[in-house]
């Protein structure tokens, strides 16, 4: 559906300039922008992603990956097609990459299909797979319905948006999952054709505000040095000890063929991690040990899980230790 873009101004020579993400693309009348969803069309903007569902999926909440949102939950997962980056290595890129067959599905369709499945554990909409901030539009006027349901907004997102739809979002949103890449600058320009800073600076706003968690994909000779994960584990400390950090184990798609991260990688990202953060993950690869929540103040586990599926049995209806009382960066 072809629906009026928000969050761009008219510029010389009929160029539209965007003002959704950190692009800042300035598009030519009949050009498109880097997400592959916003046109120039005789100077105004226009969106062609607007309520065009791609996929749609009823998931654990801990595919997300979400470990400290209502744990053991569903969501309802939805995703539009187009990314405003361009990954090598991307998992999803049949959708993020390709011009995916889509159905037309409006904000309050999204609503009754949300509702439908919340009798069986399901807590709202997840609006993942592809990057939900290029699907703006929709999820602006989407999230408030489901808000107003009593159901949850969830966001799985590499950050890369401005701060004035960020921040515009937000009220509406209950957790977020950003995917921090890298720290390297290079690694962005490179494999993604974007910028390193605006992811961290989503979690830096988002934080405190929301649930938040991130992830990093461990690429073998690109983003898996010692230096470049203590790097990482040093910057989501400065944010706070208690922001939960999913290490994601690669494997080999779409233009990369790099071998899968090795299990001896992802242990020593996870060691390195626990040093300074009280929540550590390993996804995409079972490790012992690297799954379950512990209580940072006795240790116990309060959150076991086995796959997809979780048991917060060590938490009591507070979100807080049975064992100790401590608290936990859990929302249940």
């Amino acid at each position: 559906m072809i629906h009026e873009a928000l969050l761009w101004s008219p510029a010389d020579k009929g160029r539209a300039d965007c003002a959704l993400c950190a692009h800042r693309c300035a598009i030519a009348p009949g050009r498109w922008g880097i997400c592959g969803v916003r046109e120039n069309r005789a100077g105004a903007l226009v969106t062609h992603a607007y309520g065009e569902v791609v996929a749609a999926n009823v998931d654990p909440i801990e595919k997300k990956p979400f470990y400290h949102f209502l744990p053991g939950t569903t969501s309802l997962s939805i995703a539009a097609a187009g990314c405003n980056f361009k990954c090598g290595f991307c998992q999803n890129w049949q959708i993020s990459q390709d011009r995916a067959p889509s159905r037309t599905v409006t904000p309050e369709q999204t609503l009754k299909l949300a509702q439908q499945y919340a009798a069986d554990g399901n807590i709202g909409v997840a609006y993942t797979y592809n990057e939900p901030f290029i699907w703006y539009e929709y999820v602006r006027d989407t999230a408030p319905l489901i808000q107003a349901a009593g159901l949850h907004n969830v966001l799985v997102t590499n950050g890369i948006v401005e701060q004035e739809p960020l921040e515009e979002l937000l009220p509406y949103i209950d957790a977020m999952n950003v995917d921090i890449k890298s720290m390297s600058e290079r690694f962005y320009l490179e494999h993604c054709k974007g910028q390193a800073l605006p992811a961290r600076q989503t979690v830096e706003r988002a934080f405190g505000r929301v649930s938040v968690e991130i992830t990093n994909l461990i690429i073998p000779g690109q983003n898996d040095s010692e230096d470049e994960l203590r790097a990482l584990v040093d910057w989501a400390a400065s944010v706070s000890p208690d922001l939960p950090l999913h290490f994601s184990a690669y494997h080999p798609d779409y233009e990369f063929d790099a071998p899968p991260t090795p299990p001896a990688t992802l242990r020593l990202a996870y060691e390195l991690a626990r040093e300074k953060l009280k929540y550590v993950y390993v996804g995409n690869l079972h490790l012992d040990g690297t799954t379950d929540t512990a209580c940072p103040g006795c240790g116990a586990v309060v959150v076991s899980r086995r796959g997809m599926s979780a048991a917060p049995s060590g938490l009591d209806p507070q979100g807080r230790c049975a064992a100790c009382g401590s608290g936990v960066n859990i929302r249940l």
